[in-house]
């Protein structure tokens, strides 16, 4: 699971992976800072409890003892029962107007983002930056023009790669009517990560808002607006309305309106305040549970604070209460939970313990898509495992099932394949 962090330089994308991954990147303020891709793991919690909650009460319910029943993550991690799971993050370099024909970091920019499966535009809601990514003192600027040029700036990008062999392709409508126009963009956009699905759904919503016409007669224009339906269904993009603590209120509700309007998720968000907060709690100055709109100082951090920085914390307690928390939590749980309709399933190799080879208790937790089947989970641990799949068993009920059956998510299951 790979989450793609994109938008124009200089609006805090390299502040919020630093945060998310507690990765030191480097953090300026001016732009292409970042110029390639820096990818790091971040942590999201799963929307259950921890399976290993289940396994002691079935194991204190036989009598007996439940001391040392917790899971061992191999990736991620786990405390007081609440799952972590791990998701990458890519941040790449910014964008900006004229990348398609090469700007700023162009193409390549652009390459970077067919690696991922979800993209969050990092928007500068604050207005202290103009669509290059340059400081700017009257702070005038539209949050909505920022979103819609990287739209336009994908939709280019698309565009110039079906315009290569549009003749081509026009060729084929002649003999296969729609669908031969559907598996050439298919085709020519699956360099860029697209599937088959994706290109049906883009090209149907564009074929129900325009007028019927034969492929050769578009100009430019129309093919453009070809390409943004493909954009949307192929890089859908979800929005941090970031620097949300400093920013105009009418400007953030401006943004934010506009992008729920279109059925999109966006979260005010504040990358300074997140980076700040994870920062001070892995020195053990406070307590704060990611996500959180507030936080707790400990014994060490009223010993080594100054009441300087005790002040700071505090006017950090005020944005935090202000904008709701700092919003990443809640955007990539959204995300990938609801937009993106991923379950955690946990495969194991003994269907009584919940254990591997090894005996590490419920160490994989794995982000699959809802509906996926016993085969599906086999397939995604091990392409043998796959292969040679003869049945399940789902551990929870002890329940035998078969290769279609759709799992659920917090499923515990054992897979049982010839090889």
């Amino acid at each position: 699971m790979k989450i793609g962090l994109v938008g124009k330089p200089n609006v805090g994308k390299s502040t919020m992976f630093a945060a998310l991954t507690e990765i030191n990147v480097e953090i300026a303020n001016y732009p292409f800072t970042t110029i390639d891709p820096n990818v790091g793991i971040t942590l999201i919690k799963a929307r259950h409890d921890c399976p290993a909650k289940i396994l002691r009460e079935r194991i204190a319910s036989s009598g007996r003892k439940t001391d040392g029943i917790e899971c061992t993550p191999r990736t991620g991690s786990c405390n007081n029962d609440i799952r972590l799971v791990p998701v990458t993050l890519v941040d790449v370099a910014g964008l900006v107007p004229g990348a398609h024909e090469g700007k700023g970091r162009g193409n390549q920019f652009l390459s970077d983002l067919s690696q991922c499966d979800a993209l969050i535009q990092v928007i500068d809601t604050s207005c202290s930056t103009d669509l290059s990514g340059n400081p700017i003192a009257n702070k005038e600027c539209d949050p909505i023009k920022e979103h819609e040029f990287l739209i336009s700036e994908l939709a280019s990008w698309i565009l110039g790669i079906i315009n290569n062999g549009w003749m081509r392709g026009v060729r084929r409508v002649q003999s296969e009517g729609d669908k031969g126009l559907i598996n050439y963009l298919f085709q020519t956009l699956t360099g860029i990560g697209a599937k088959e699905n994706q290109i049906i759904i883009g090209f149907n919503n564009f074929k129900s808002k325009e007028e019927t016409s034969t492929p050769w007669d578009w100009d430019e224009e129309k093919k453009h607006r070809l390409a943004l339906e493909l954009r949307e269904s192929i890089f859908p993009l979800y929005v941090a309305a970031n620097k949300a603590d400093v920013a105009k209120k009418e400007d953030l509700d401006k943004i934010i309106n506009f992008v729920k309007n279109k059925n999109s998720v966006i979260f005010p968000t504040a990358a300074d305040t997140e980076l700040a907060l994870r920062r001070a709690t892995r020195a053990n100055l406070i307590k704060y549970e990611f996500g959180s709109t507030d936080f707790i100082i400990t014994e060490h951090g009223k010993k080594e604070l100054s009441s300087n920085q005790i002040s700071g914390l505090e006017k950090i307690r005020t944005i935090l209460l202000k904008i709701g928390g700092t919003g990443f939590n809640e955007l990539i749980d959204k995300i990938i939970f609801e937009s993106l309709e991923k379950i955690v399933v946990y495969p194991v190799q003994d269907e009584n313990k919940w254990i591997d080879g090894e005996g590490k208790i419920l160490p994989d937790a794995l982000l699959v898509d809802k509906k996926t089947t016993a085969k599906g989970l086999a397939y995604a641990v091990h392409t043998d495992l796959g292969d040679g799949f003869i049945k399940a068993v789902d551990c929870k009920s002890s329940r035998i099932i078969g290769s279609e059956h759709e799992l659920n998510d917090g499923d515990v299951i054992k897979i049982h394949s010839k090889s």
